[in-house]
């Protein structure tokens, strides 16, 4: 079977352009969940009937309705090997759910991976917009006209006092779920993180690690989303989650600003040291590649290491997940093994821009 195309390159071609306040939030990504009024819910629909929706759902990309997506390719999750379907997850475009637990399940992507659409996960329908740095506007302007298209080809489960029919009670209502993935490492070094996450909970809104919900922050990124989806419109969770986020940014800049001023010494000392060892290193797991590449970013953000960009380190932090060492050697990796390949990835990459 040829190598897909998402499994060649670890930064996605969306992930090339640097979009707004990119030194704070990495990503901004809009998700709608929709499922098709005539069959159950995924996880009680016979294989039958999970095929059909795959077929009827996949039909309407195939039909070159989603043209205005560009090039796009569909993969059955059942023709893909288990490393594919974890770089997939390791890029962020499937969920954990999809790649193991789903039956007929099938995505839809475009070639620059700003779009994902998934089948059969939790939903019949997730689709998924990922954009460059803090655009959660624009992601959601994007998700919405995808929606449109499909919606004009088949019939949603929709009721007139509660809105779209989830799965998961969590989202019934506008089915959406906003978020953003903010890098907030001078938040955690001056002790206000704690502060700061718990009145973003106040408001409405959920913090979860890198991959969603049950996750670990690990790196200082943190994923703030809605939580509500019932009795606001979109526009409204839209609207009440790039405010918040604004202030997190502001919040998280303002504490930077301080360590410079304050503690520049020591914070230099931290981002060189970060920066030595993974210039050096002959093994490293993932969780202290996480936090040096952290430091290291932060390092860039203040103009520490000038020869450095972001693009590389967001190339990093997907090259050196598991999914996507194993899959660009080919075969399983024994834990030590793979320390030893991703501490060889990162050598190799600072050393070209040392």
């Amino acid at each position: 079977m040829t190598k897909p195309e998402f499994a060649e390159f670890a930064l996605s071609p969306w992930m090339e352009k640097e979009g707004p306040d990119t030194d704070v939030v990495l990503s901004s990504r809009v998700r709608l969940a929709r499922n098709l009024r005539s069959y159950p819910f995924p996880m009680l629909a016979t294989p039958a009937q999970s095929a059909d929706v795959a077929e009827q759902l996949l039909g309407v990309a195939e039909s070159g309705r989603l043209g205005g997506l560009g090039p796009i390719a569909s993969y059955s999750l059942a023709e893909l090997t288990e490393l594919e379907k974890l770089v997939l997850v390791e890029k962020h475009l499937i969920s954990p759910a999809l790649a193991s637990e789903s039956r007929n399940g099938a995505l839809i992507l475009s070639r620059n991976e700003d779009v994902s659409i998934m089948v059969n996960e939790e939903d019949h329908l997730r689709i998924q917009l990922l954009y460059s740095g803090f655009q959660i506007k624009e992601a959601w302007e994007y998700a919405s006209k995808i929606d449109d298209i499909f919606e004009e080809s088949v019939d949603f489960a929709f009721d007139e006092k509660h809105g779209y029919l989830t799965s998961c009670p969590t989202n019934v209502g506008t089915g959406i779920r906003a978020s953003v993935m903010m890098h907030l490492p001078a938040l955690v070094l001056t002790g206000q993180i704690n502060r700061i996450l718990s009145a973003v909970t106040q408001v409405g809104l959920a913090v979860r690690g890198i991959y969603g919900e049950g996750s670990e922050a690990t790196g200082n990124l943190f994923q703030v989303s809605n939580q509500i989806t019932l009795g606001q419109s979109e526009g409204e969770i839209i609207d009440n989650l790039h405010a918040v986020a604004r202030q997190i940014i502001g919040h998280e800049k303002a504490a930077r600003e301080r360590l410079m001023a304050d503690n520049r010494a020591r914070l230099e000392d931290r981002v060189m040291r970060s920066f030595g060892i993974l210039s050096y290193a002959g093994i490293i797991d993932s969780k202290e590649a996480a936090q040096r590449l952290s430091d290291v970013r932060l390092g860039v953000n203040l103009g520490l290491l000038p020869s450095l960009n972001l693009q590389m380190l967001n190339e990093l932090m997907v090259s050196t997940q598991p999914g996507f060492l194993q899959r660009k050697f080919g075969e399983a990796l024994s834990p030590e093994q793979r320390d030893m390949t991703r501490a060889e990835i990162i050598r190799s990459r600072l050393a070209t821009k040392a």
